[in-house]
């Protein structure tokens, strides 16, 4: 989502220059409903770049378990091991969960603010409470900080439950109604986020940090963001 202006052979070459081996593809680069053969051809440009499509998404699902089929096999062709989703209704965990159990494919569900389905962490933990534990959370940092909740408090509280996390960093401004959140550098909001690192250290948390901007600004350069988020992390996560 950082580099959403970008078309894919753009992020290819920005993930080279940056040392960026590992890659949260979304629609705008990669279409799970492409001809197989596009999808093919795209691989094989990673590949050949030392490049590695860990996850996909916010995917788009379906009440349709047959629609969201196109979505699993899209991930098993690139050896994606966590599809991140948001669905738009609480049925749809139905047919997901019986995707999950075919393909051994993990899901993650995202979060975005208070009032969305799934801002509310305590509603996610009770949606995922009797589902397979191949269904977890991509907890997003910078969302959950816009809540004025804690992102290492929120990651313990998930107790493994947590697949993916978007490296994300807010400031939150006061205002006579609603409170508005602004995207920062990441380790420059209230996130807190050298907190978060060490407790990922601390746990030997095995997923993969993507870092994440909602900032049009940061998207339109994309370099300083990202070279200052991994500074960041290997400054505090290694």
């Amino acid at each position: 989502w950082t580099l959403r202006n970008m078309n894919f052979d753009q992020v290819v070459e920005f993930a080279k220059k940056h040392g960026i081996k590992n890659l949260q593809m979304i629609g705008n680069h990669m279409d799970p409903k492409a001809p197989v053969e596009d999808t093919k051809r795209k691989k094989a440009v990673l590949e050949a770049a030392g490049l590695n499509v860990y996850t996909f998404g916010v995917a788009g699902t379906s009440l349709d378990k047959e629609e969201n089929r196109t979505l699993f096999e899209f991930a098993k062709l690139l050896g994606i091991k966590v599809i991140i989703v948001e669905p738009n209704d609480y049925k749809i965990f139905d047919n997901l969960e019986e995707l999950v159990k075919e393909y051994d494919i993990r899901i993650a569900i995202h979060n975005h603010g208070i009032r969305s389905l799934y801002g509310n962490p305590a509603v996610v933990r009770a949606l995922l409470k009797h589902r397979d534990p191949r269904m977890g959370v991509c907890m997003d940092a910078g969302w959950i900080t816009s809540t004025g909740m804690d992102p290492t408090d929120i990651f313990k509280k998930y107790e493994g439950r947590v697949y993916d996390i978007h490296l994300k960093d807010k400031r939150v401004e006061k205002t006579q109604g609603d409170d508005v959140s602004f995207d920062t550098h990441i380790g420059k909001g209230l996130g807190r986020l050298d907190v978060l690192l060490a407790e990922l250290k601390k746990t030997n948390w095995p997923g993969v940090l993507a870092i994440e901007t909602d900032s049009n600004d940061f998207a339109k350069d994309p370099n300083e963001f990202v070279a200052n988020a991994k500074s960041f992390v290997e400054q505090h996560g290694k």
